[in-house]
C-alpha cells in the first residue's frame, strides 16, 4: 500500500512549491502572499525510486479567528490523521520563529513520524536557520531549496527509512511531459476513445468539474457528493482557490471530482492568486470531459455564467446546468422559465443543455444531477454509423439544397464522423470556404434532432475532395 506523506508548516515556508517539486507538475498555486493554499491538495509524489502519495496543506497559524482560518487548520488535522509520515517545512532565510516552535512542540506530541526540512537553503543565507532548527528537538534538519530543486538527494536520504522503494507508477516520458505543468499524468485524456459502443467504463474516472461564478455553492455541491468536508466553504466569495480534484465513486461509475475556484468578470479580476485561480480553473475546464456549471437560482442566469457556458462550449465539453440554492425559490416556474429562455436565446450552439434544480445545502436531488452527468456523457461519446448518417445527409440536402456561389451550385458529396467527445464530423465538398456558417448550423441542428444529440457540443470540419484528373 502507498506511503502517504503530509507537508505542513506555517505560512509561506514554500509548502506549494515542494509538493509542485515532488508531484513533477505545477499543480498548486504558487505565491508570495501568505496562505494562499487553504485547501489540502493530493498527489503522486516521487524521489528517485521511492513514490508515495503526498498532501500539501493550509499553514498552521495560532490565532484561528475567522470561519475559513478554523477550516483550514481542519483540513490540516485530517491531512495529518491520514498520514504515514510529516514533512514539517521551516524558512531557513527567516529563522526559527514562535509558530515554528510551537507547532514543533505540538508534532512531538503525535504519535506520527517527523522529518524537519529546513527549506530556502540555497547559499549561505539559510546557514543560521538551519543551525536554529536544532532547538525543535525533531532531529537534523535536511537542507533543501524546494525552488531551485537543490537537495533532492539528502531529501531521499531521509525518506529512505520511512518508505520503501516502489516500482514507478508512470513513465518516465509521462513525467517528463508533466514537468512544465501542461498535462496531467494522473488525469484521463478527456479526447480519446473508449470502447466502440461509447459507453463508459465503470472503472475508468470520468472527469467532473465543478464551476461558475464565486459563492453560488461549488464546494458546499461538492462536498454534498463526497458525503464529508473535504473543501473548505464559506459565506464569502473566494475561499476556493486550487482546483481540487476528488476519486469518488457514485452507483458504481467512477470519478474524478474537480472543485475549482469562483470566475468573476475578467474586467474585475485585480489580484495575481486570483488570476491563477483563474487560470487553475480553465486548466480544469480542458481536462474534464463533462462540466457542471453551478449557478445562483436566487440571483438567475448571469451574464459571467453565459460566458463560463461558452467556455465549456468552445472546449467541446459536455455540459450540465445545476440550479442551486432552489430550497430558497418563491415561483420556481417562473424562475426556470427564466433560466430555460435565457439559454435559448444565449447558447444556441448547445441547444437542449440538461437544467437540473437542486439544493446543495439540503442535499435534494443530487441524484437527478448525477443522471444527467451519465445521460450527457453518453451522448457526448456517442458514434452514429455512416449509413445513416448519409441517408440523413440526403434528406437535409433534399429539403434544402446548398446556396448558390457565383451561380453555381455548391456541392457537398458526402458526411462521416470523425470523432466522439464531442461529436465531430468530416463534410466533403467542392469548395470547403464558401459553404456559408447558416448551412453549417442548420445542419448541426439537423443532427441534434435527428440523432437525440441535444446539449452537447456538435463540431462539423470541411474537406475539399480530390480531384481524379489533377495530375
Amino acid at each position: 500500500m502507498t506511503a502517504t506523506v503530509a507537508i505542513i508548516g506555517r505560512p509561506n515556508v514554500g509548502k506549494s512549491t515542494l509538493f509542485n517539486r515532488l508531484v513533477g507538475k505545477k499543480l498548486a498555486i504558487v505565491a508570495d502572499t501568505p496562505g494562499v493554499t487553504r485547501d489540502r491538495r493530493e498527489g503522486d509524489g516521487r524521489v528517485s525510486d521511492l513514490h508515495f502519495r503526498v498532501i500539501d496543506t493550509a499553514g498552521l497559524d495560532e490565532a484561528l479567528v475567522t470561519e475559513v482560518e478554523q477550516g483550514m487548520r481542519f483540513q490540516t488535522e485530517r491531512a495529518l490523521a491520514g498520514a504515514d509520515l510529516v514533512l514539517f517545512l521551516i524558512d531557513a532565510r527567516t529563522g526559527l520563529t514562535p509558530i515554528d516552535r510551537h507547532f514543533g512542540e505540538w508534532l512531538r506530541e503525535r504519535p506520527i513520524p517527523v522529518l524537519l526540512v529546513a527549506n530556502k537553503c540555497e547559499g549561505n543565507a539559510g546557514n543560521i536557520g538551519y543551525y536554529e532548527a536544532f532547538e525543535l528537538g525533531l532531529g537534523e534538519p535536511v537542507p533543501i531549496s524546494a525552488a531551485h530543486g537543490e537537495g533532492m538527494a539528502e531529501l531521499y536520504q531521509a525518506l529512505v527509512p520511512h518508505l520503501r522503494p516502489a516500482e514507478p507508477n508512470v513513465d518516465e516520458a509521462s513525467a517528463e511531459d508533466a514537468a512544465d505543468g501542461a498535462i496531467d499524468p494522473d488525469a484521463v485524456d478527456p479526447d480519446s476513445d473508449e470502447a466502440d459502443d461509447g459507453t463508459a467504463d465503470p472503472a475508468i474516472p470520468i472527469q467532473l468539474a465543478i464551476v461558475g461564478r464565486p459563492n453560488v455553492g461549488k464546494s458546499t455541491l461538492v462536498n454534498r457528493l463526497l458525503g464529508e468536508e473535504r473543501v473548505l466553504t464559506g459565506p464569502e466569495p473566494g475561499v476556493t482557490r486550487d482546483s481540487i480534484a476528488v476519486a469518488w465513486q457514485w452507483e458504481g461509475q467512477a470519478f474524478r471530482l474537480i472543485d475549482t475556484a469562483g470566475m468573476r468578470r475578467r474586467a474585475r479580476v485585480y489580484e495575481a492568486i486570483e488570476k491563477m485561480s483563474v487560470e487553475d480553473t480553465l486548466r480544469a475546464i480542458r481536462f474534464a470531459q463533462v462540466v457542471v456549471l453551478v449557478i445562483d437560482a436566487i440571483e438567475g442566469m448571469d451574464r459571467q455564467d453565459l460566458v463560463i457556458a461558452r467556455m465549456v462550449a468552445d472546449e467541446g465539453r459536455a455540459l450540465v446546468i445545476a440550479v442551486n440554492k432552489w430550497d430558497l425559490v418563491d415561483d420556481g416556474a417562473k424562475t426556470l422559465a427564466e433560466i430555460e429562455d435565457r439559454l435559448q436565446t444565449s447558447l444556441a450552439q448547445l441547444r437542449g443543455v440538461p437544467v437540473v434544480t437542486l439544493s446543495a445545502i439540503t442535499g435534494r436531488r443530487l441524484d437527478r444531477l448525477m443522471r444527467s452527468v451519465l445521460d450527457i456523457y453518453a451522448l457526448w461519446n456517442r458514434r452514429i454509423p455512416t449509413g445513416a448518417l448519409n441517408r440523413w445527409f440526403g434528406d437535409m440536402l433534399e429539403q434544402h439544397p446548398p446556396p448558390l456561389v457565383d451561380g453555381r451550385r455548391l456541392k457537398l458529396r458526402y458526411i462521416t464522423q470523425i470523432k466522439r467527445r464531442p461529436p465531430t464530423f468530416m463534410l466533403f465538398t467542392t469548395r470547403p470556404k464558401d459553404v456559408p456558417e447558416s448551412y453549417l448550423r442548420y445542419l448541426i441542428n439537423g443532427l441534434r434532432e435527428a440523432f437525440g444529440l441535444r446539449g452537447v457540443p456538435i463540431r462539423i470540419t470541411m474537406r475539399k475532395g480530390r480531384n481524379p484528373f489533377a495530375d
